[in-house]
Parts: C-alpha cells; sequence; structure tokens
C-alpha cells in the first residue's frame, strides 16, 4: 500500500509562513489502487490536489474513485466541489458513509445548494453512488475497509484499511474519555502499521474548557498508540493556531511517551 496525505489541518485551511512545513490544507488522504481507481479518506480542501493531477494524467481514461467520509463536518468535505474528477463523465465517485445513500445525498448537496455554490451536485457531470458503510469488513479493490464509531459531537468514524500483511487506521476526530481510554478504539487500532490520530490539542489547552469538543491531545494519543501496540503514531488534524514549530514542540514532547511518533505532513507518501 502508498498512502499519500493531502491534507492534515483541522477545523479550517489555513496558511502563513510558519504553517509550511505540516501544511494548510484540510483532511483528505489517498490510496492508487491501479491506474485508474483510488480511495479517499475524506474530502477537505486536500482533495483539490488530487483531483487536478488526475484530471491531468487520465482525462480520457475511466475513474473509479472511492470516497470514505469519517463524518460531514465542513472541514471534511468542503473540498469536494474542487475536485475535478465530479465533473468528469468518464469518473465514477462511490461515497461511503455512516448514513443511508440517500442522507449521504442530501448532506452533500446541501454544500452546493442555494447560494453557495453555482452548480448543484446533481449538475455535475460525473456518475456519482452513495453507499452506508456496511457493519461489516467490507472490500474495495482488494483491500479490506472496516470501521469503528468515535467520540464526536454529531458523529465520526475511524476507518481500517488493510491489506494480506500491513493496515492503516485514520482516528481524526475523536475525543478521550474523561477516565481512560476509548477501549473501542484501541481494539480497533491494535497492531496496526500506521495509526493517524487526532492531535488538536495539547493537554493544557485541552483542561482549559476544550472538553466535549470532541477532539483529542498528542498525550492522549501516545497512550492509544502504546496500548493498541501500534507501530507508527502520525500526529493529524493540527490545530489551525498551531504554528510547525509549536508541533515540532508536540512531537519532540510525544516522542518521550511513544518513540515511533511522527507529525503527518501535506504531500507526505508513505509505503507500506
Amino acid at each position: 500500500m502508498k498512502l499519500e496525505l493531502l491534507g492534515v489541518r483541522g477545523s479550517t485551511p489555513v496558511c502563513g509562513k510558519d504553517k509550511n512545513k505540516y501544511g494548510g490544507c484540510s483532511p483528505s488522504a489517498c490510496l492508487s489502487l491501479s491506474a485508474g481507481e483510488w480511495i479517499v479518506v475524506d474530502a477537505g480542501t486536500g482533495i483539490k490536489k488530487l483531483g487536478d493531477r488526475l484530471a491531468r494524467k487520465m482525462r480520457e481514461k475511466p475513474l473509479q474513485i472511492h470516497i470514505l467520509l469519517t463524518h460531514f463536518h465542513l472541514d471534511h468535505i468542503i473540498g469536494l466541489p474542487f475536485f475535478i474528477p465530479l465533473y468528469l463523465p468518464k469518473a465514477t465517485l462511490n461515497f461511503y458513509a455512516d448514513s443511508s445513500g440517500e442522507l449521504i445525498r442530501k448532506h452533500l448537496s446541501g454544500l452546493m445548494a442555494g447560494r453557495y455554490f453555482p452548480l448543484n451536485l446533481r449538475e455535475t457531470l460525473s456518475k456519482k453512488i452513495f453507499k452506508k458503510i456496511p457493519e461489516k469488513k467490507f472490500e474495495i479493490g482488494g483491500l479490506e475497509v472496516s470501521c469503528c464509531p468515535l467520540r464526536h459531537p454529531q458523529g465520526s468514524l475511524s476507518y481500517k484499511i488493510k491489506d494480506s500483511k500491513k493496515q492503516i487506521v485514520f482516528a481524526t476526530d475523536t475525543e478521550h474519555p474523561k477516565n481512560g481510554l476509548d477501549e473501542r478504539l484501541v481494539d480497533f487500532a491494535r497492531g496496526a502499521d500506521i495509526l493517524i490520530y487526532d492531535a488538536m490539542f495539547t493537554p493544557e489547552e485541552y483542561d482549559s474548557g476544550r472538553q466535549g469538543w470532541g477532539h483529542s491531545t498528542w498525550l492522549a494519543a501516545t497512550k492509544v498508540a502504546k496500548a493498541a501496540d501500534v507501530r507508527n503514531l502520525y500526529f493529524s488534524h493540527f490545530n489551525p493556531d498551531h504554528s510547525d514549530k509549536k508541533i515540532d514542540r508536540i512531537i519532540s514532547l510525544a516522542r518521550q511517551e511513544f518513540a515511533n511518533t511522527f507529525g503527518a505532513r501535506e504531500g507526505m507518501k508513505l509505503s507500506l
């Protein structure tokens, strides 16, 4: 498996010289299954770059794109109207979420409805298929996909993508319990080669009034990684107010708790 991180910033996209290292695009990641088939996790602003690339390279070839949505908060879907394959007649976009197909269509259509966007979702030329995530494991392009509910306002999903040897777990919007860890997530992530985890807050920020916001801390992330015996922990969903220097300091502190801790970076490519 080859994973590319397209956006790793939480809540809102940002820009600035002090945020270039980790990037300012909101959450999205992708895995290439073949020349014309892709898995995409979330459709934040990071998805635009993938769309531009696919349009340049494959304008005449059919595209089969599977978009796994963790939830419908704006930072995780805002890039969709700017994803060029949405407008290509030879592209098929399969949307998966923890909702009925009709509700997925409704939620995404609202993003491009009325005065919010000049074109409605139904007017775009791609073929669109809306699928509720199965309760059990399912397969996309030879990879096994499963999910786990997370602690987040209006709900969110953690996704596990697995081949015969390696597994990646995404848990980008989750809050740890008041006392202890989310044992359901620990079990779900157990033995993962890569755990991509919500590092929105420092413990001090979290304790200053961010409880209940649906996001975690870097310290809680290290505890989950240790409890789940994962190989590598990648912090993501970075606070839009955190500079590169602050994230560097957070990673340095985290490595004292869990040595194989890294910062996810926009454009980073990971081979498993």
